[in-house]
Order: C-alpha cells, then structure tokens, then sequence
C-alpha cells in the first residue's frame, strides 16, 4: 500500500469513527471522508498525520479533545485499523502512526522499479505534465558585454526551469533573444574604431589574448570613460552616426558589426557550455526588430488601436488601469513593444507551443502585463497561457554593480574565482588524491556553489551572493549536496568491491524500524510531488529545499543507523537499498537543478 493509499484509507476509517459517534444522535448520519483535513505534526511523535478535529465539535456536540479520545477507542477495535496503522487521540486532533512497513516497501518498490524516472511519474505511473507544449525564453544577452552575474540568475532559472518542466512530462523549447542591435552595440563599435584600429594593424581578442566577449565589453567601458572625456563631448553624436549608418545597410558599418558580434557571440557561448546552459532556438534582434508591424496595423484597421494626431499609433490601456501606451511612433519605426509582439506570433508560428514562459527581471512586470493584454485583444487563445517569470536583483557584498563603469563582475571571472576557491578547500583537506583530477572536480563544485545558491530562494526575492558562502560543505549549500552524493556512492561503491548487494524493498521493508530511517523514506516518498509543485509553480527553490532536506536527513540517518556495518549481512543490505533509493533521488534532483553530481570529493 502506498504513502497516498495509506493517507486515503487512514482518512475512510476515520470518516467511520466519526459516523459511529454521529448516529448516536441521528441515525441517518454520515461523515464524508473528503471533508476531513490531514496536516503533518510538528513532531515525529505526534504520528504521521494529524487530523484537525474542531469542524467536528458542533456536529457531533462534543468538545475535539473528547471526540479525538472517543474515535481512537472505536478504531483500536477495528482489525481493519491495524493495516494502516495506530491511531491515537493527541489533544483535538485524531493522529496516526503509518503501518511503516507497508510504507517502506511501498516507497522502495517504486523507487527500484522505477529507476532514474523515479519523481517524474505520478501515481497512475504517466507524466503528469504530458501534452503541455511549453517554451521557456531566457538570457537573452546583449552582445556588447560577456554574461555578467545577473545574466547567471537568468540563466540558472531558465534552465532549470526547463528542466523541471521536462521531468515532469513537459515538451520543453528554449530559446533566446540576442539583443544585437541599438545604441549601446554602437558604442561598443564606436569604442574599437578609436581605440583599436591603427594604419597597419586592428586589436583582435587573439592579439590581446582576451576572451572574445571579454574584449567587445572592454570596448563598451572605454566608450563610457571617453564620453566623460573633453574629447568625447560629441559621442552620444558619433554613437548615433554609427547606428544610422547602420540601419541604412553601410557596407563598413555592417562588416564591423558583424565581426564584433560574432566576437561577442562566440564568448558568450563558451560561457553557456561550461555552465551546462543550452537552447534549441537563438532569434536575433537585428531579424526581428521590425517585426510586429503588421499586428500593430491589423489592430488599427480593427479599432483595437487608434492614431494620434502626431501620428504615432497607441493603444488604451484603461481596462487595465494603465496609462495609454505607443505602440508605433510617429515616423513609423518601431519599439520594443513593436517587436515583442510580432516575436511572439512568429514564435508560435515556428514551434505552436500552448504556454510560454519569459524569463525576465522584474522591473519589466508592467511591460509584460501591456504584451499579453494586447496579445489577448488581438484575438490569440495562447495569449492566456503567456507567463513573465519575474526575478529580484542578484548582488555582491560590494554592492550594485554597473556595465558601463566596468564594476560587473563577469560570469567567468565568478566561475574562476569559485572553482579557485574550490581548489584550495580541497588541499585544505588533503583529497588531491581522492579524487582524480583537482580542477575537474573544482569546476563542478563551482558550478554547483553558483546555481544551488541562486536557486535557493524564490525567484521574485532579490539577493546577495556571498560566493564565500556558497562554497561552504557544510550547511545549505551545493557543495554539501554534492559532498552527501559523493558520501553515497563511495558507500555503494565498497559494498559491490565486498561483493555486497542490496535486498529486495520486501526483504528491507521489516528490518528499516529506526525513526531516522522512516523520516528518510517519508522524505523520499515526496520527490515526485514536489517536482511537480517544482514544475507547476516554476520556482526551483522548492525542488533545491527539498534536496537540502532529504541530504541533512541521509547525513542523520548515515550517522545514527550504520550502514557497512550494520549489525548482521540482513540489516545491512537493507540498508543498502534505503542508500542506494536515496542516491536515485539526489542524482535526479541535482541534474534538475544545475548542480553536477561527483563520485568523490
């Protein structure tokens, strides 16, 4: 009988209890099971499940604490009872202790049989996300700098978002905005022409031995000192020049745009790879920026829309409670808004997703309120499927930090810095030897720090990154989820170099009577629930928690019930099979969160 069977049945026979003390009074009463609420206790002691028993008092014309006392002496007398566990009367609630038993070998059964889509299946055995067609739009970097650690929190969420999605059924497509074009990639531009082109010989980032996005940023911050410079009174003039000629198609100006950007692009991309961030979809602002024209003009000829006498079309966002909002200007060219609706027909068009989520700051939550309302008008059914995931600012200890002063820190210089940090706690412990190869393992304890960190709270919540902090392998942090694996797999490792093996869930069921042993297994019992929550809710903190608790109760539960040594080969294949259950559910919980899986450390 499974965790929910046990909970069902527990509440039926509760819901008969109360249905003996109601027909006391009135023969025809009966006490609807659904009507009864389960709550966990505070304590283990307090049983399993808890239920409240106040919605009672009035019906049944006794006080909680005497129905509670009342029901459990009913239930104690009922054989049928004992397969589902004890019940017991703890104030004004009517409390059970689970059959744990039956729930071990429940739990483990579907575990084992289950493998590694263990947490992504329902009970019934499907995805329950199966059928939801979902795109998720993250990162979208500008390519006038390298992904800085904003762009990192981004991307943290988009993928593991995706992921999440994908685990619990979804058909995921991800794609990304390049921001390609506008004013700032022309400073940048700007920046190179007079600082780095001499008769004879042009910088390069090969020359500078610089990072190729690396140095298109570069360029944008010395734009910025030279626009506070007497020599650069004029430079927002010449920045604009430059961005005229090129929406006018100069030859010059293209084949400079086009050789910074693919500099930019090509950076930004080691970036993604050495973080584990992919896409399956890039579209490019410089392709889709005079899109949405025609959505605009259709909203116009339909009345949606209106034009103002300066020429400019608009739109009344009165039924929202906004102000109006343009949509083209006077001259006819486009704005964001422009572009973000016209993107967002030809997305659906390329890939008909029903649902899309943009993974974008919060301080753009008006914007997006003004994109899906008029999406909605616009007659489109998918528009009530659009969701902003809306994330806080992300902070050093430094404070706020500004591009175009140069005080971002970039995405890679983070990483290294981390993954030094992390090689220095490993000869701090001497495991050089342990575990193969130092900076291997230090750059995915980097990158574990980094994205179980910027995961670990609620996206909306702004942040401050402490990477100190997040390097700890103790407490709520990545490298200590990764720590508690490695302790996993080392334990299975010596256990088969024994010849040992794990028991079947029916074997190991009877023999796992430790409390510490049960809470673990309840915990376990949770995943697929709360990757769904996870997936539902699009907020991986409740699958990063989760894990942080399943781990500390391993930690609990390794230091409390020896495993290897367990007292007799019985106990100790047992044990091995809570072990080996307990690993499924990290390795799977970890991919979903970023945060790569070590065999040692």
């Amino acid at each position: 009988m499974s965790m929910p069977d046990l909970k069902q049945r527990g509440r039926e026979l509760a819901a008969q209890a109360l249905t003996v003390i109601a027909r006391e009074r009135d023969p025809s009463a009966a006490i609807d099971p659904e009507s009864l609420l389960l709550e966990t206790p505070p304590a283990p002691e307090l049983g399993d499940v808890g239920i409240p028993l106040f919605p009672f008092a009035k019906i049944l014309h006794m006080a909680p604490t005497a129905i509670a006392v009342r029901a459990a002496g009913i239930l104690a007398g009922d054989p049928a009872s004992g397969t589902v566990g004890v019940f017991f009367a703890a104030g004004p609630y009517l409390n059970l202790h689970f059959n744990r038993s039956a729930a071990v070998k429940a739990v483990l059964e579907k575990i084992v049989r289950e493998g590694e889509t263990y947490g992504t299946l329902d009970a019934a055995g499907k995805c329950p996300l199966a059928g939801r067609r979902v795109m998720v739009e993250f990162s979208s970097p500008n390519t006038n700098k390298p992904l800085h650690l904003g762009h990192l929190r981004n991307d943290a969420l988009g993928e593991s978002v995706s992921r999440i999605l994908k685990a619990a059924g979804a058909d995921v497509h991800r794609v990304n905005i390049i921001n390609n074009r506008g004013i700032h990639i022309c400073k940048s531009m700007l920046a190179y022409q007079k600082f780095h082109c001499r008769p004879g010989r042009e910088d390069t980032p090969e020359s500078l031995r610089v990072k190729s996005d690396r140095f298109v940023g570069d360029c944008y911050v010395e734009y910025d000192r030279y626009s506070k410079s007497p020599e650069g009174a004029h430079a927002e003039e010449e920045a604009r020049a430059l961005l005229v000629a090129w929406e006018a198609g100069d030859p010059a100006v293209r084949g400079l745009w086009e050789r910074m950007n693919t500099w930019a692009l090509n950076g930004v991309m080691q970036t993604y790879r050495r973080t584990g961030v992919s896409f399956d979809t890039f579209y490019f602002e410089s392709d889709t920026y005079l899109t949405g024209k025609a959505e605009i003009h259709k909203g116009l000829e339909s009345g949606l829309f209106y034009r103002e006498s300066d020429g400019s079309v608009q739109v009344d966002l009165a039924e929202i409670n906004l102000e109006k909002k343009v949509l083209l200007r006077s001259d006819g060219t486009s704005l964001y808004m422009t572009q973000d609706l016209g993107l967002a027909v030809s997305r659906h068009d390329d890939w008909d997703f029903n649902e899309l989520v943009y993974v974008v700051g919060n301080e753009q939550q008006w914007h997006f309120k003004v994109l899906f309302y008029i999406l909605k008008k616009l007659g489109y059914a998918w528009a009530d499927r659009l969701f902003h995931l809306a994330y806080g600012m992300v902070n050093l200890p430094e404070g706020r930090m500004k591009s175009r002063e140069g005080t971002v820190v970039d995405a890679d210089d983070l990483l290294d810095s981390l993954r030094d940090g992390a090689l220095e706690e490993i000869a701090a412990k001497g495991r050089e030897d342990a575990v193969g190869d130092p900076a291997v393992v230090a750059e995915r304890v980097a990158l574990g720090a980094l994205h179980y960190y910027l995961l670990q709270v609620s996206p909306l919540r702004d942040m401050l990154f402490n990477p100190r902090e997040s390097l700890s392998f103790n407490g709520n942090t990545g490298p200590y989820l990764q720590y508690m694996g490695a302790r996993l797999a080392s334990i299975l490792r010596k256990a088969a170099e024994s010849g040992v093996s794990s028991a079947a869930p029916a074997e190991a069921a009877p023999l796992l009577a430790h409390d510490t042993e049960w809470e673990l297994v309840k915990l376990l019992e949770l995943f697929p629930a709360i990757t769904l929550r996870a997936a539902e809710s699009l907020d991986p903190s409740l699958l990063v928690n989760y894990l942080y608790d399943t781990a500390k109760s391993f930690g609990k539960f390794y230091h409390e019930c020896p495993i290897l040594g367990a007292d007799g080969p019985a106990l100790v294949r047992s044990r091995l099979t809570l072990a080996r259950s307990t690993l499924t559910v990290l390795r799977s919980g970890m991919d979903m969160i970023l945060v790569p899986f070590l065999q040692s450390m």
